[in-house]
């Protein structure tokens, strides 16, 4: 966004899933957010995806964490669709970038909506693909059509040029669509708590940091108003769970769970919680 020679170091985080390579998070004032530096190329990003412990692009319940994640996505599913619904009267259009293995698409299609998705992973795509879904590898290649919901479910984060996607996104967006975007809060109580083992920090498949002031700056800049803000709550738990496996190096359910709970009661007075839903339209 701005020359990464002008950006204070923020903090310096580990990549635990991969590479085990060390990587900066730079502050960029104007949006209150974070930039993960060095940023991979567009060549050898996908390399950094290459791990069967990367949850999102597998169905797999190998173990009594992954059950509990999908668990918990299950019952997530269903209240995400239930957001929408209470947002748009008639059920149109919907499309959900990086779509992952389809399953929010599955039950959003479940609810009537006509369901389109993106996935640019090729194992998470071709599990998706199993599931009879309209799924593409970029947005270049959707229909020439507009979409009265757009989602992003903790998508943002890795996206690596912002200026290309959200005027995609302006593009196929019907002119009283909404737009949808959930990403962790680097302000919130776990993220100061784990400081560099913070898991949701994912350096450096997490291109970008935001913070509710972040989204705020953001989504003006690119044309779009927020309307309402709301927390996840399960987010601090998972993030906390796997935090603390990076940080002792096992993973402490107990410790995990006590720093997810407190986080979400002190987000109750500050209103920083693990991660939030940003509800938009255009401006």
């Amino acid at each position: 966004m701005t020359d990464e020679k002008l950006k204070p170091v923020y903090i310096e985080c580990k990549d635990y899933t991969v590479s085990g390579e060390k990587f900066e998070l730079l502050y960029n004032k104007k949006y209150d957010s974070l930039e993960t530096h060095p940023r991979p190329s567009i060549k050898d990003l996908p390399n950094y995806y290459l791990s069967e412990d990367y949850i999102s692009h597998t169905d797999a319940k190998r173990n009594l964490f992954e059950k509990l994640y999908h668990g918990i996505k299950s019952y997530m599913l269903q209240k995400k669709v239930d957001l929408i619904n209470q947002r748009v009267s008639v059920k149109g259009r919907l499309l959900d970038i990086g779509a992952g293995t389809g399953d929010f698409l599955v039950a959003a299609n479940k609810e009537g909506w006509s369901t389109y998705g993106v996935e640019p992973n090729i194992e998470a795509r071709n599990i998706a693909l199993t599931k009879n879904i309209n799924l593409v590898d970029e947005l270049s290649n959707l229909p020439v059509q507009k979409y009265d919901v757009i989602t992003l479910w903790h998508v943002l984060e890795h996206i690596p040029d912002l200026d290309v996607t959200f005027n995609q996104i302006q593009k196929y967006l019907d002119t009283n669509g909404i737009l949808i975007v959930a990403v962790p809060n680097y302000k919130s109580y776990d993220a100061t708590y784990y400081k560099e083992f913070w898991a949701a920090y994912d350096v450096p498949r997490h291109l970008w940091h935001f913070s509710k002031k972040s989204i705020k700056n953001i989504s003006k800049e690119y044309g779009f108003e927020l309307l309402s803000t709301k927390p996840m709550i399960f987010d601090s738990f998972y993030v906390s769970l796997l935090s603390e496996k990076y940080k002792s190096g096992k993973m402490n359910f107990l410790k995990g769970f006590y720093i997810g709970l407190l986080s979400n009661f002190k987000a109750m007075r500050s209103k920083e919680f693990s991660s939030h839903i940003y509800i938009l339209k255009k401006a």
